[in-house]
């Protein structure tokens, strides 16, 4: 199956990157570095010359940007070259009245396929950091049939996709998404029980077509990003 490189310096190694045009969720605790991956996969695969976009529901364009300076990932060679592309929910529904934005939030709120209505027709990778602002009071029913529907207009598009969920939504919908997505990475912070220091891991919950490690997975993130070191069983 041919492969999308994470860009993370051990996790590439394990799983030889991620299957292509496929979709692959992200979730994880407050601070655990969820939106750090999903930039630094985006700057591998611009790097690759794959037309990336990230769509951020949260945040704005320069919040990421500064995120990415912190590092020294020059985002804008990407999108000066038209491999990359921000598409920022928050900061639209900032700036329009308050009658638009209940009329706006209500027309979106579930329907996930919305978010993919503004891509262009090359796009080779999606990004959607997060889902949580559209799973307001939706039940399990009503959430499980619109992600399925996000997930297949993917695949029919061929596009390889990361789809974050925030904490909160993770604990409320997890076994539902991970039962429509073809691979599935959580990340935590948690206390080494050899060391009794608190430390990140990352588990590789799933990936199909590919092997994967049972233990969990260490890693820092340092000057240059997301590293995995080590698993703990290991270490």
């Amino acid at each position: 199956m041919e492969r999308v490189k994470i860009g993370i310096d051990g996790l590439d190694e394990i799983t030889e990157g991620f299957p292509a045009g496929r979709t692959i969720l992200i979730t994880g605790d407050a601070g655990s570095g969820k939106t750090i991956f999903a930039l630094q996969f985006a700057k591998s695969a611009c790097e690759q010359g794959l037309k990336t976009v990230y769509i951020t529901t949260e945040e704005d364009n320069q919040d990421l940007k500064r995120q990415s300076d912190s590092f020294n990932w020059n985002v804008d060679k990407f999108k000066e070259k038209g491999l990359l592309n921000f598409i920022e929910l928050a900061g639209l529904r900032a700036r329009v009245t308050e009658a638009e934005m209940s009329i706006g939030v209500e027309a979106m709120k579930g329907n996930f396929a919305k978010l993919l209505q503004d891509l262009p027709e090359d796009t080779n990778v999606v990004i959607i950091d997060s889902l949580g602002s559209h799973t307001a009071k939706l039940t399990p029913y009503e959430f499980r049939d619109r992600f399925d529907l996000l997930i297949y207009e993917l695949k029919q598009r061929g596009i390889t996709a990361l789809v974050i969920l925030d904490s909160a939504t993770s604990r409320e919908f997890n076994e539902l998404a991970l039962f429509s997505v073809y691979g599935a990475i959580r990340l935590m912070k948690r206390e080494n029980p050899y060391t009794g220091r608190r430390e990140r891991v990352m588990d590789v919950v799933k990936m199909r077509s590919t092997r994967t490690p049972i233990e969990f997975l260490t890693y820092e993130i340092g000057p240059e990003g997301i590293e995995v070191i080590s698993d703990i069983e290991g270490s």
